[in-house]
């Protein structure tokens, strides 16, 4: 195991297998975003990444890259595959078609991610070599200095851990009745982007430590643009949803209402004026590109009643398992699909605003 003093409170992962709800089945909008992204990353790749640099800079002649959070889909060859053909065509623009090294790929996840589906459903002929690596990523995971290009999409919104704060009844941000904090009061929030900030501030600590100097760092974040408030984004109309559900769902006495007082989601959207802000501070990486893209046609395409349904299931199935009970799933995303109905036209008026921040940083 890596060597790492810090404690994490685990969140479930997404939802394993292939069936009808898997992750697998249902991260449409995650494919979307990686195709849109691997222009932008092809572009970093070919004016900013120093090949000759890095490879001296390690003693394995191998390009080793690794996809933070890669879940079980095959959303995470996919944006492999697009990193190293975007090396690829940088050692050939250069005339140096003949030195291309061998590549090794790392998948990492925390340890009850279902890698079993992940590696029995590797490319075959895959043009790398591939380990799964389990781990949370707000801690150490690789040998200093023994990574060339980090990747990580759609991962590092989610917490180490629910703040403290939002589940003290005796503190000003206790969050009571509800499950997020777009909604919330302005404790509620605070408390959730000092969790941020402490959590994205080990990540970076951990990441500047794992790349030799000059690698890179791509990060796909869901996002906002400055200055607009986060409950008009999609993300925040769908986790009302949510939160409505259960609240019917504890009127009827189905769960209890202390369930849901106890409830919060460990997930943070940030502008890029925050981010940029807590990456300054860090000081490790120097920043070569940041850009808001908003991957519209699919949004608008998952928003019906059932395709949001699916989409929050495949997500939310275990944390809502764990902490509500396996027998109330079906009941609860039911109700959540006939909800998605009547929410629809908040939806689509949400769908502008919600974005996803695309940053390139290099290791100093």
């Amino acid at each position: 195991m890596s060597p790492s003093t810090v404690t994490i409170l685990k969140s479930p992962p997404m939802k394993g297998g292939d069936d009808e709800y898997s992750y697998t089945k249902n991260s449409t909008f995650q494919k979307e975003t990686i195709s849109i992204a691997k222009e932008i990353i092809d572009e970093e790749i070919a004016h900013k990444l120093d090949i000759k640099g890095l490879l001296s800079a390690t003693s394995s002649s191998s390009f080793r890259i690794a996809d933070l959070g890669c879940s079980v889909g095959p959303n995470t060859f996919i944006a492999m595959e697009n990193v190293i053909e975007a090396v690829k065509h940088k050692y050939q623009s250069q005339g140096l078609t003949s030195q291309i090294p061998e590549f090794q790929v790392f998948f990492n996840d925390q340890d009850s991610n279902d890698f079993n589906t992940l590696l029995r459903s590797l490319p075959h002929k895959s043009p790398y070599f591939a380990a799964g690596v389990a781990g949370s990523f707000h801690a150490r995971l690789f040998p200093k200095s023994s990574l060339h290009f980090i990747h990580a999409s759609h991962a590092l919104h989610w917490l180490s851990q629910v703040p403290n704060e939002v589940v003290d009844k005796n503190s000003a941000a206790w969050n009571k009745g509800r499950i997020f904090y777009t909604t919330a009061p302005e404790e509620v929030r605070k408390a959730y982007a000092a969790q941020f900030a402490k959590d994205v501030e080990m990540f970076l600590d951990a990441r500047a430590k794992e790349l030799v100097a000059g690698g890179m760092l791509v990060l796909i974040i869901g996002s906002f643009r400055n200055g607009i408030s986060p409950s008009r984004t999609l993300a925040s109309v769908l986790f009302d949803i949510l939160e409505s559900t259960l609240l019917d769902m504890a009127k009827e006495g189905l769960i209890s209402e202390a369930q849901v007082d106890s409830f919060n989601l460990p997930i943070y959207f940030t502008s890029p004026d925050e981010m940029e802000h807590i990456i300054e501070k860090n000081g490790c990486f120097k920043i070569e590109r940041t850009e808001l893209f908003n991957p519209e046609s699919v949004v608008k395409a998952t928003l019906s009643g059932q395709a949001c349904t699916m989409h929050f299931r495949a997500g939310f199935e275990g944390m809502l398992g764990n902490h509500f009970g396996s027998e109330i799933i079906d009941e609860l995303f039911y109700r959540h699909s006939k909800k998605a109905e009547e929410f629809s036209s908040r939806l689509q008026a949400s769908s502008n605003e919600g974005n996803q921040l695309f940053l390139a940083l290099k290791r100093k």
